[in-house]
């Protein structure tokens, strides 16, 4: 059997004013939180098709991708290393343990494998080694430290292929896993994984272990967004109250997830759980901006998840109370333009002459709902009364919202033809 080192071929990635909106600590976290809701919100509002975990962190690319990708993966104990000098980057060498996979036999139990790079180690530590085909050779990723534990939990891993009614309560058992990596990796999973696809395992969640992971301050604070849906969708009504108790925690601070546990709650209190959210976290002015922030995604989340639990008209009516926001004014009517929620064009046309709310993001915002308003007329004129969805009187409603509409952007074409022009440059809806 070969023992001399092979020297690998590696590649390593790098891993491990003007709009009104001011410079305030208000507005810098308004911004973040923004810039962390964006993909969510314009999936919800361009796509039907199925997107990632709602209330998760960005999906990353799994262990067991990470298998199926690989062309070889090796089970490795590290053993030498070469110091780095000058600009020699040094060396670590390694030696292979178990061969889990190869495309072709290069590889054997006790062979070196050399990678650039200097890494202190000792001999009982354990690695994976992933080597991705990279023309004739193979391009071999950082070493991921592991244990029996990982190896086994890969090895016993459905693959990405098989259902995701079969993939995810296996991972659904290593959440929390004592082992990080393990427990960092289940999560990846249910990251990953559409609310389409998580939302059928409900009565195989951990009713119990979700209500302790709610409260424990141990868990980190990037799964709560994950936890809280989960236990809305498993839930009963001891678990409403303790999620009830939770968003309504005095705090100041930004809280990680917490829209995904006010999702869940919604789940579970339907209506009932609407009127507190808009009594505590929306009505009220004095909430964190990130609460009410959080509140605003838990509708959103409701309007394209909900299936009903909380009629469309209830939930318009929920986000109208935030037109009273300038700081959010823009983001709402945005979305109350994807709502076609057509009832508030002469609200809008008031709000367009506040000075309140003269910001130029909320005044290209409200032009934007009202070129939104007359299209989406034209398009019911075009479809027989029995395929528009709506009811005689509803149409009509449509109808004389679009004219008035129609009439407010032809007054300002003839005096702020720019602010149209600007307007009209980036039309989300379609």
């Amino acid at each position: 059997m070969p023992t001399s080192p092979r020297t690998a071929r590696t590649t390593f990635k790098n891993g491990s004013g003007k709009n009104g909106l001011g410079s305030s600590p208000r507005s810098r976290l308004r911004l973040g939180l923004i810039a962390g809701g964006l993909a969510f919100t314009l999936l919800l509002a361009t796509t039907p098709s199925l997107v990632a975990c709602p209330f998760c962190s960005a999906p990353s690319k799994t262990l067991t991708e990470q298998v199926t990708d690989a062309s070889a993966l090796l089970e490795v104990h590290w053993e030498s290393a070469k110091d780095a000098q000058g600009t020699d980057v040094g060396s670590t060498t390694y030696r292979i343990q178990k061969v889990i996979k190869q495309a072709k036999d290069q590889f054997a139990v006790d062979d070196l494998i050399t990678l650039p790079r200097y890494r202190p180690g000792t001999k009982t530590e354990m690695y994976l080694l992933f080597g991705n085909a990279a023309g004739n050779d193979l391009d071999w990723q950082p070493p991921v430290a592991a244990s029996r534990t990982l190896i086994d939990y890969l090895q016993n891993a459905p693959k990405p292929d098989r259902p995701s009614s079969e993939r995810l309560p296996y991972f659904m058992g290593y959440l929390e896993h004592a082992e990080t990596p393990v427990s960092d990796d289940a999560y990846a999973e249910f990251a990953n994984a559409p609310y389409e696809e998580i939302s059928p395992l409900s009565s195989k969640m951990p009713r119990e272990k979700l209500r302790q992971w709610l409260v424990d301050p141990k868990v980190s604070a990037s799964r709560m967004g994950l936890y809280g849906l989960m236990m809305g969708l498993s839930g009963n009504e001891e678990d409403r109250v303790l999620m009830e108790k939770k968003i309504l925690e005095p705090n100041t601070d930004f809280r990680l997830g917490i829209d995904g546990v006010m999702g869940g709650y919604l789940l579970l209190a339907k209506e009932q759980g609407l009127e507190v959210l808009e009594k505590q976290k929306l009505a009220d002015k004095q909430a964190p901006f990130s609460e009410t922030y959080a509140a605003m995604q838990a509708l959103r989340f409701m309007w394209q998840y909900g299936n009903g639990a909380i009629p469309h008209q209830r939930l318009r009516k929920s986000m109208e109370i935030l037109l009273e926001r300038p700081e959010l004014a823009d983001l709402v009517i945005a979305d109350l333009a994807r709502w076609k929620d057509w009832e508030i064009v002469p609200l809008l046309a008031t709000k367009f002459d506040d000075p309140d709310f003269g910001i130029p993001s909320i005044k290209r915002a409200i032009v934007r709902f009202m070129i939104y308003c007359v299209k989406d007329a034209q398009e019911l004129k075009s479809k027989p009364p029995g395929e528009t969805g709506l009811t005689p009187e509803e149409l009509a409603i449509v109808q004389e919202r679009a004219q008035q509409a129609e009439a407010w952007l032809k007054k300002l074409e003839e005096t702020d033809p720019n602010l149209l022009r600007d307007a009209k440059r980036f039309l989300l809806i379609k």
